[in-house]
């Protein structure tokens, strides 16, 4: 299978500056092997007259990388494996930079991807086809949430969510737990997806849990399904806790 390349967008604010810069995330050495290169920085597209900062160095003064501005944080620990040629790294690289919006864009994007051609020529995943998830991958994708979060979005979150006493698996009560409803005008609702979304992309802001978002418009089973996902009743992060 061929590898599956992404390019998205991110913006990253220059604070001294308050000027937005466009990022894209790059194709980089190592990413074949399924590590992620501290070489894989985005590119900075601003004006000449402005003074441009490594990404990375910018990143590193938000996140728990190295706080010298000389130095680059590493991102050598990161392995991306995939049983299917799956590429990562623009999933690591959003993450890193607090891009939880497009992070979560290409989490449902992957899911299509990894879970085989019917689920690609369809454009979604159908709920029988969670447990068939290649298990490489879906490690990938949940360290890499957990890590850049600081152990507040991913499914395995979600999951111990949804399995506390006061919600009991319940749908709409573990949808006001993770901040998926709203009140309005006495009413309660859930979150405008569509157009511009309500939903919350900031990690201080944003209810534990909150992130990555399913779609429940064709039943509430996907997201069950991805929430009882059998990896995550193992051991599969006991290596990554020890550190």
């Amino acid at each position: 299978m061929k590898r599956v390349g992404a390019s998205y967008l991110g913006l990253i604010l220059l604070s001294s500056l308050h000027q937005v810069a466009a990022f894209s995330p790059l194709a980089v050495p190592g990413a074949s092997s399924g590590r992620l290169s501290t070489h894989s920085r985005g590119t900075l597209k601003v004006k000449p007259s402005l003074p441009c900062r490594p990404l990375l160095s910018t990143v590193s003064e938000s996140t728990d990388a190295p706080s010298s501005k000389n130095t680059a944080p590493t991102m050598e620990k990161d392995v991306l494996k995939s049983e299917c040629g799956m590429d990562y790294v623009p999933l690591a690289n959003m993450l890193l930079i607090g891009d939880f919006k497009g992070a979560d864009q290409f989490t449902r994007d992957a899911l299509i991807q990894i879970a085989g051609e019917n689920a690609r020529k369809r454009g979604y995943v159908y709920f029988t086809e969670v447990k068939g998830l290649p298990e490489a991958d879906m490690a990938t994708i949940e360290k890499l949430w957990l890590k850049y979060s600081k152990g507040k979005f991913g499914y395995t979150v979600q999951r111990a969510i949804w399995n506390q006493v006061t919600v009991g698996k319940d749908f709409e009560r573990f949808c006001r737990k993770i901040g998926w409803n709203t009140v309005e005008n006495g009413i309660e609702r859930k979150l405008k997806w569509f157009g511009k979304s309500e939903f919350i992309y900031d990690l201080e802001k944003a209810p534990v849990g909150h992130l990555p978002l399913t779609s429940a418009l064709r039943g509430t089973s996907l997201l069950k399904n991805l929430l009882t996902y059998p990896l995550w009743a193992t051991e599969w992060n006991k290596d990554e806790k020890k550190e």
